[in-house]
């Protein structure tokens, strides 16, 4: 069975396609491609209300090149979701219709705490240990989405609006700051250690940075490091320095923040990072929705 999803972010859209074969009776998700292109969506809907003209036309190309590519692969079952920004756009149902009718493909605007329940369908809690407590952390541009879990069951959700096109655009008050500490203090709690779970490219990039071994968590100690680091240079600095793309060099200082902040307000001291996000979590999704219907 081929599956493909799509996650149109505030800082890009990315298209998953993978192969679901079935060895000894559990499904297997082999990656057959995975496309990203740094739409930016949220540089227009947070300081303007709506999608410029030239962003639409990007969003409309980029959704063409997708379709393509999902017939070239012959996708049979696939599912194109779109957050944050396009959630908070002006004309984003506009925008919707002429995806529909230049692309043919169908996009669905979905909430925060859906976007939040997406990772639950990666199965992040099966196979974790239950000596541990674990906060998923997902920082997009727009928002960054909390689940909490204890026991291998999400005990809490919520979506705040910051994220790092926000921040970037000064558009993150004290007050959200205030809000999200007073709901981490209020709800992650646990007699147990709590750990972190990370998702995203930036906690990526800071994880391949920091040299850890995959299946090892990263520590606390370290994100304050390498934020003190790069917020002390320029976006040219940082590209040059580190070879950062220019869309990862300008926005990873505000991740780091997010994630520090975060960390911090829930007494957590290491974060594991596995290669997770909505757009596997919307693999997850179809698979067992089209399973079900079996």
């Amino acid at each position: 069975m081929i599956i493909a999803a799509i996650d149109i972010g505030s800082n890009a859209a990315r298209l998953l396609i993978n192969e679901v074969k079935i060895q000894n009776g559990e499904p297997e998700f082999i990656k057959l491609n995975l496309l990203r292109i740094p739409l930016r969506l949220g540089m227009d809907v947070f300081t303007l209300g709506k999608i410029g003209i030239e962003r639409e036309k990007m969003v409309l190309d980029s959704m063409k090149i997708f379709s393509d590519l999902m017939k070239i692969y012959k996708v049979e079952h696939y599912r194109a979701c779109a957050t944050s920004a396009m959630r908070d756009a002006a004309n984003g149902q506009e925008i919707i219709k002429n995806v529909k009718a230049s692309s043919d493909i169908d996009i669905e605007i979905i909430s925060g705490d859906e976007e939040a329940t997406l990772v639950y369908e990666n199965h992040v809690a099966e196979g974790l240990d239950k000596d541990f407590a674990y906060l998923y952390v997902d920082v997009g541009g727009g928002s960054t989405e909390l689940t909490f879990y204890e026991n291998g069951k999400m005990l809490y959700e919520r979506s705040f609006n910051i994220g790092t096109i926000r921040l970037l655009n000064d558009l993150v008050t004290e007050d959200n700051w205030k809000e999200m500490k007073e709901e981490i203090r209020k709800n992650i709690n646990s007699k147990k250690p709590i750990v972190a779970i990370g998702s995203g490219g930036n906690i990526n990039k800071a994880f391949s940075m920091s040299k850890t071994k995959d299946g090892k968590p990263m520590s606390a100690t370290y994100l304050k490091k390498i934020y003190k680091e790069i917020s002390a240079l320029t976006v040219d600095e940082r590209m040059t320095k580190y070879n950062f793309r220019q869309d990862r060099a300008d926005v990873l200082a505000h991740a780091l923040k997010i994630y520090n902040n975060i960390m911090t307000w829930s007494e957590i001291t290491r974060i594991f990072v596995p290669k997770i996000s909505v757009a596997d979590g919307l693999i997850h999704n179809i698979y067992d929705k089209v399973t079900k219907k079996k």
